[in-house]
């Protein structure tokens, strides 16, 4: 869990075993790998309309829940133009 300790105060990607992406700073981190995200967002995608990007603020996601975590290049992430892109929502995990 140590590796989380470099993302702490940066813009990070987390994409959700229910298929959802949220992006926020990383506040804080526990051993059991459950995330306090801040000024968090949840990008809801579409094949039809834009990347909708609804506010959540402060944020606690389990850890269990995590498929993926990684940190966001601000940079190129503000140059994207999140309303004219498409794409399919990514499909749920789904345990057998």
């Amino acid at each position: 869990m140590s590796s989380l300790a470099g993302y702490v105060d940066r813009q990070v990607l987390l994409i959700l075993q229910d298929g959802r992406t949220i992006v926020g700073t990383l506040a804080g981190f526990d051993q059991r790998s459950n995330v306090i995200l801040s000024n968090s967002t949840e990008r809801v995608f579409s094949p039809d309309e834009g990347i909708e990007e609804v506010p959540l603020g402060l944020y606690l996601v389990k850890g269990d829940m995590i498929m993926l975590i990684g940190e966001l290049d601000t940079e190129k992430d503000a140059a994207m133009d999140l309303g004219s892109l498409r794409a399919e929502p990514i499909p749920s995990i789904r345990h057998t």
